[in-house]
């Protein structure tokens, strides 16, 4: 599901690049400050890749002061153009004119999780002398300038009007992750259950928006609903990412930061790294490794701890029914023996809980799960693995003691050492 806001919050993760954006266009109109009649920017957008448009347009565009309407341009004689040669111009494909509002600009500063716009005094208006004044510019303000931005300006600065439009780095709605993202945690054999940190967040994220629009409804003065929205987006941006440099991080009740959303996925023990990229897998084991001059050298010496651990699906048919039976019959507990077997139904029966004495007949197309033997073939790998040949196919051999023996010749290609 989601949360709907009482008035849009700002992304912590998009300010510096909705301020650039805000920096690129007017504050009135929407439209971009500079002109694809100036030469500079006609090349720009000819020879810069869209990716990289956006910082170059930013540059040209920040020193503006004043979004330029059109001016009627002068002709040899020193009239304006008739509207009939504008019109034809039109046609020739000759880029159409800035046709700007005139309005002054702002110039935008970003103090923690606020924008703020510094507005000089008007000359028309005679007030130069006049201290800038600075004003709370409010996500709400910022959706609205960047909604008004035209399709063929955004394309200019790099920007793709159908797949990320700017207006959309600003929050009107949070969507809620399921349950399983954030599971319950039960504490002493599930008497009590402790939220995960991001339930907990997003309750006081409901809370704070609840407060905001109840204050909103009232008709309280716009200071103290300012306070509690500002608390809203405090909330907001440490639920996205508790370690912003400049802003308090948002504490449990025991004094410990809450674990936001990217501390989740960045880093070694992250999502990413730490869960998809390498994970704790069945099917394999570690130990320490020794020189063996009497292995050959495609054979990997193997503990019967191990062996006994470790399990290869075989299964039964006419030719080995005899030797899995015997298997079976050994169960878990005494070498070679077996772990599970598999029914053709899908049903996996576990050995270890055998009655003593119970028969187990096998029949044809079942699987039986059985103890790892020598010749069985085995990934053997070292790490740091660097090349290929840090992993390597062998023969097992079970061998007694609890070292993985490795035949002098095979160290080089590991770079392993004694």
């Amino acid at each position: 599901g989601h949360i709907e806001w009482a008035r849009p919050v700002f992304h912590a993760g998009f300010i510096v690049k909705v301020k650039k954006i805000l920096e690129c266009v007017c504050y009135s109109c929407g439209k971009l400050k500079v002109d694809l009649r100036d030469p500079t920017v006609a090349t720009l957008v000819k020879r810069t890749k869209p990716q990289h448009r956006l910082k170059a347009i930013w540059a040209l565009a920040r020193p503006k002061n004043i979004c330029e309407p059109d001016s009627l341009e002068e002709n040899d004689d020193g009239d304006a153009t008739n509207e009939d040669e504008f019109t034809r111009e039109q046609k020739a494909n000759k880029p159409k004119g800035h046709g700007g509002c005139g309005h002054e600009q702002p110039q935008y500063r970003k103090e923690g999780l606020k924008l703020i716009g510094v507005f000089k005094p008007s000359k028309d208006k005679g007030e130069e002398g006049a201290e800038p004044e600075r004003r709370n510019i409010s996500a709400a303000e910022c959706h609205n300038i960047l909604k008004k931005i035209p399709d063929e300006d955004l394309i200019i600065m790099g920007l793709n009007a159908e797949y990320a439009r700017p207006d959309w780095m600003i929050l009107t709605v949070l969507p809620v992750p399921p349950a399983a993202v954030r599971p319950s945690i039960s504490v002493d054999g599930g008497a009590m259950r402790s939220e995960d940190d991001l339930t907990y967040k997003l309750g006081e994220i409901l809370k704070a928006s609840g407060q905001v629009r109840k204050l909103e409804a009232e008709g309280v003065p716009p200071s103290v609903v300012n306070e509690h929205f500002d608390l809203l987006q405090f909330h907001v941006a440490t639920y996205m990412d508790n370690d912003i440099a400049g802003i308090p991080q948002a504490l449990q009740k025991s004094g410990r930061p809450v674990k936001a959303i990217r501390a989740r996925l960045k880093g070694k023990e992250g999502r990413l790294r730490g869960n998809l990229m390498g994970k704790r897998v069945d099917f394999s084991a570690r130990t320490v490794i020794t020189g063996d001059p009497n292995l050959q050298l495609d054979q990997v010496g193997v503990p019967r701890s191990i062996a006994m651990t470790l399990t290869y699906p075989e299964r039964v048919t006419p030719y080995n029914i005899v030797y899995l039976q015997q298997l079976v019959n050994n169960g878990p507990a005494f070498y070679p023996g077996a772990r599970y077997y598999v029914k053709d139904t899908g049903e996996r029966i576990d050995l270890k809980y055998r009655k003593s004495g119970e028969p187990i007949s096998l029949q044809f197309g079942w699987i039986v799960e059985r103890h790892l033997k020598d010749g069985d073939y085995v990934l053997f790998n070292r790490q740091p693995s660097l090349h290929k040949m840090s992993m390597m196919s062998h023969r097992v051999k079970v061998m007694n003691y609890s070292t993985f023996r490795l035949n002098l010749s095979v160290t080089s290609p590991y770079n392993a050492d004694f």
